[in-house]
């Protein structure tokens, strides 16, 4: 096995074209390779000391395909850590639901470790952050040798561990509309231990509230029910234009539990998943 350093996304796609694997924090990837689910690529390329991958931005853009990518977002670079999400004051304060996953991400050691883009390239049904970032509209930026372009999260997600990322494309940034005041996110996930677990089930929501304290805009997605992260349908007929009362909720409770497609394995069945992933949207 080889392993090139790169410094510069130059560097990191002419090893690409050359059959070379993106490597950060390798967290999934050595994992991977111990448990023997997948063996270690010939050629690895590192792209944990490229600078512009590793910072928290706001962009604007103006002109953007489409047309609705237009405006003011976040821009978290591939390489930002789950720890330096959970503490930095601007996702804190506006993007809650990103700092409330990435502190459920593993344990200390991975959190500081491991990075959001191989988090969201991973592709696990389960990842905590994936739900959070569905729920408010992330888009992921993939770059190669041929150029650069901008998906949203559903559409990067095929299947489970699975993207439609090109063989030679490596994800710099992910993407994040800007807050406007009046919005919040959250993420809440049912666990049996509280360290080192991953989600039965998980739901992230966005809510944002008119003036008079009504749901303008709601949504919401759901972890480890599905073969992706699965954006809830049908919410805008259950609480927009209405308060966050019992009967809305019990709403969103119940769509959750109607569009999961959860499986049974030896951490739960697919009914205890269906009915826990409605009480977790609910309380998201």
């Amino acid at each position: 096995m080889s392993i090139t350093i790169a410094t510069t996304l130059t560097e990191v796609f002419a090893a690409m074209d050359q059959g070379a694997r993106p490597i950060a924090g390798g967290t999934d990837l050595v994992v991977g390779a111990r448990s023997g689910k997948s063996s270690l690529p010939d050629q690895l390329v590192a792209i944990d000391r490229i600078p512009e991958l590793s910072t928290i931005t706001t962009i604007e853009v103006v002109g953007g395909d489409p047309p609705s990518d237009d405006g003011t977002w976040l821009r978290i670079g591939a390489t930002v850590s789950h720890a330096e999400l959970m503490a930095n004051e601007v996702i804190a304060r506006d993007y809650s639901g990103l700092a409330d996953a990435s502190a459920l991400v593993g344990s200390p050691a991975t959190r500081n470790v491991g990075t959001l883009g191989g988090n969201v390239m991973n592709a696990s049904p389960a990842m905590d952050t994936g739900a959070p970032l569905l729920a408010m509209g992330a888009k992921v930026v993939l770059a190669s040798s041929d150029g650069s372009r901008t998906i949203g999260l559903a559409e990067l997600w095929t299947g489970p561990g699975q993207t439609s990322a090109r063989p030679n494309e490596v994800c710099i940034a992910i993407l994040i509309p800007e807050h406007s005041p009046g919005v919040a996110s959250a993420y809440v996930r049912l666990e049996y231990r509280r360290a080192m677990e991953i989600a039965v089930v998980g739901a992230g929501a966005m809510v944002a509230l008119d003036n008079d304290g009504s749901v303008k805009h709601a949504a919401v997605a759901m972890s480890a029910v599905g073969p992706t992260i699965v954006a809830l349908e049908g919410l805008a007929g259950v609480v927009v234009g209405r308060g966050l009362d019992h009967g809305s909720l019990t709403g969103v409770a119940q769509l959750a539990s109607e569009q999961a497609t959860p499986i049974s394995d030896l951490r739960a069945s697919d009914r205890y998943r269906r009915h826990a992933v409605g009480v977790m949207a609910r309380r998201a």
